[in-house]
């Protein structure tokens, strides 16, 4: 790793993990699109979902897009970036990793805070680290999202709920699966990533009684966290 002052490597290191970039992944995102998919040939991986406010999209994607080398000193490689339909200075970064630990490490070097304001984050990030169990790499048309995020009882028998309801159910209500994640911290912690192919159906599914006695049934503790965005990086 190249040598640099103390004050500079702090700043790069710090602002490169609101404010990094992978141009190779920059140049093939048409074939990456879906928040936790990865190549046909490889394997399932874990990823940081970051979620943040920013001042100015613009001007924050241009300095991510310039400090990936001092992230990957860390192992984390940047993936897709999503911008929230209702309001889109509010930013979802999913980034790939290769060792949890050093990637918790990076999350919390003390100057985070400062360099991430300096990048032009309006307001406190929040990480999540997951472990990727299913993704489908299709490549779709379709860039708009939903990440529903909620807490299970129990995870296995969740899952044999979400199974008997079924692929072909969710896409006929809009809903295209692309990916289910667990914490990492948490695995009864659940993460699932669809695609929208119409957006009218997509949101009264999220809203309706027949989705909410599903999730009862399947354990699900508490009302879900449901994100609108759309890939855009």
């Amino acid at each position: 790793m190249k040598k640099l002052s103390s004050t500079i490597a702090i700043a790069a290191v710090l602002f490169s993990f609101s404010c990094s970039n992978n141009t190779t992944q920059k140049e093939e995102s048409p074939a990456v699109d879906s928040a936790m998919t990865t190549n046909a040939n490889s394997d399932l991986f874990k990823a940081i979902v970051i979620k943040h406010p920013v001042k100015d999209y613009d001007k924050w994607k241009a300095a991510y897009f310039a400090h990936d080398s001092v992230r990957k000193v860390y192992g984390i490689t940047h993936f897709v970036i999503g911008r929230e339909l209702d309001n889109p200075n509010n930013v979802i970064i999913i980034d790939k990793m290769d060792d949890v630990n050093k990637a918790k490490e990076f999350s919390t070097l003390p100057a985070l805070k400062s360099a991430m304001e300096q990048a032009g984050v309006s307001g406190p990030p929040a990480f999540s680290f997951i472990d990727v169990v299913r993704d489908d790499n299709t490549v779709i048309e379709q860039k708009d999202r939903v990440m529903v995020e909620h807490r299970v009882k129990d995870f296995d028998a969740w899952l044999k709920v979400y199974d008997s309801e079924g692929k072909d159910v969710r896409a006929a209500n809009g809903l295209i699966d692309r990916g289910l994640a667990r914490s990492i911290d948490d695995p009864n912690m659940v993460y699932i990533v669809f695609a929208i192919s119409d957006m009218v159906k997509a949101k009264a599914r999220m809203g309706s009684e027949d989705l909410k006695k599903i999730m009862m049934d399947a354990g699900v503790e508490g009302p879900p966290k449901i994100t609108f965005y759309k890939l855009v990086d």
